[in-house]
Parts: C-alpha cells; structure tokens; sequence
C-alpha cells in the first residue's frame, strides 16, 4: 500500500494531540500509542478527500477506539479498580526543560484515577468536552446518545471529578511537605508523619497480583514507617507534572511514589510497583 506523503506529515502533525486525548481515556501509555497508530491504519485506508477538519476527524477516530477499549476493559477486568493506579508520564526535575513544560500541562494521576471510576461514556464525554473543548454536538454521535443525554453524562462525571482531584499547583510547596513525609518516615517519627498527612488520606499501592488500599492517617503512617524499614533509597522526579519520588532497591527501581498535596497535606499517595508496568517506563 503507497502512502501519500503529505497524508503522513498531516497525521504527524496531530499526532501528540491524539495521544494526549487517548491517554486521557485509557490511562495506559501502550493503549494509547495502540489507539493513536490504529487512528493511523484507518486513515490511511479512507478516503478523506472531503474532509474539512482532519483534526476533527481523527480525534473522532481515537476516540471510538478508546471508546471500544474502556468498555472490553470494564467488562473483562477483575481487579478492584481502587487498586489500580494508571500509567505515569515520568520525567527529572530540572533536565529537561521543554519536557517539564509538557508535564506541568499534563493530566494529574490523581485525576487519571477518579477517571478510572467513570463509565466508559461518561469518561469520553468529560474528556472530550471539558478537557479538549470539543461540542457536546459532536461527541453525541460517538456515545450514540442525544446532545443533551452527552451533556448530562459530562456533568455527572464532572461532580464526580470536581473537589477530588486538584492538587497545590506550587511545586516547591509541594516538594517541601512531601520531603517533610519522607523526612518522617526515615526517622520513625509517627507523629510527625500524622502531621503531615489529611486526616482522610488514601494510600492506593498496584503492586500488579499484590495490590492494597489503606485509608486514614494513623494507617498510612505506619505503612510509611515500615516501607522504610525495606531500605529502600528515593530520588525526586515529577509525573504528570507533580512532584513524586522514584524508590529505588538494590540499585533497581522499585516503585513510583505519587502523594497528591491539597491544602498543605498530603491527601492522596498512589504508588505504582508492578514491576512488568514500571519496566515499561525505561525508568
């Protein structure tokens, strides 16, 4: 099959656009590039002659994809989704400048999470609308639902969202009250680490087949303290443009440590230990 080379520079050119929308969807960076290179197949197929806004066009491709992609997830997956935490977008603090502007951009892990929770319509809806600012009149035929039912979906999904996912946007803040925790957690200090933490506090660990979820202070204090007993090692970095710590064991990566800092506290800790996925990330 010949491919016209002026349709390849024109895919190219919305090719971030695209991933960014499928991984808003789907959480998983593999999936997206999966979604973004079957948005690729299908153009390459069709004839877009008529096409006014490819942009448009292929978002619309990306997101049936996705689409079919959240609902064979939700019908097959076994595992509790509080459990999961999704794929992270990593990168050094300080190195990479022009990456950091991409990642202070980025979709917070904590929101990814809460987005894990909404049904495949209305996950489509919120992010297609209030995230890319696409017309509920054009998303309507993707969920197979009128405007107005697209609307609704997006709102329900919205409340969902909102109060439960905006972090403290200021980085140093957030690098000095999770250097506080981990300060803490090195000497044993329980009270301390209570301090530091929101009284309802959530700790999700995907350790892949050993995964838990601890809620409240007093219980993520004490898994704090006995993480630390393992003699694991961290070093800062951000995801999704926040600020993290990558732990290390032995010298090899062991988990991605993501707390979410709302009102000076941490009030959120995902953590992604499953070897197979962090191997994945070219950590």
């Amino acid at each position: 099959m010949t491919v016209d080379r002026f349709l390849v520079e024109q895919f190219e050119a919305h090719r971030e656009h695209l991933r960014g929308v499928a991984y808003r969807m789907l959480g998983s960076l593999a999936e997206a590039d999966d979604a973004v290179q079957e948005a690729w197949l299908r153009l390459a197929r069709s004839d877009t002659a008529d096409v006014a806004n490819l942009g448009g066009w292929l978002t619309t491709v990306v997101s049936r994809v996705c689409l079919d992609v959240l609902r064979s997830r939700k019908s097959r997956r076994e595992e509790p989704l509080e459990t999961h935490v999704p794929d992270a977008v990593v990168a050094d603090p300080g190195k990479d400048p022009a990456a950091e502007a991409v990642l202070a951009d980025s979709v917070g892990l904590a929101l990814l999470v809460v987005l894990e929770t909404l049904a495949p319509a209305e996950r489509l809806a919120f992010v297609l609308h209030d995230m890319f600012g696409v017309p509920f009149a054009d998303i309507a035929p993707i969920v197979g639902r009128s405007p107005a039912t697209t609307t609704q979906l997006a709102s329900r999904a919205r409340r969902r969202v909102r109060g439960a996912t905006l972090p403290d946007s200021d980085l140093p803040a957030q690098r000095a009250v999770i250097d506080a925790f981990l300060a803490a957690s090195r000497s044993g200090d329980f009270d301390a680490l209570v301090a530091v933490l929101d009284p309802d506090v959530v700790l999700r660990a995907d350790a892949g087949d050993a995964s838990r979820l601890v809620r409240g202070a007093g219980q993520v204090a004490s898994q704090a303290v006995l993480f630390q007993q393992t003699g694991a090692t961290g070093r800062p970095v951000l995801v999704n443009g926040a600020a993290a710590i990558l732990t290390f064991v032995d010298g090899a990566p062991a988990a991605l440590w993501c707390p979410t800092v709302r009102g000076g506290r941490i009030a959120e800790i995902n953590i992604l230990a499953d070897p197979a996925r962090l191997a994945l990330l070219g950590l």
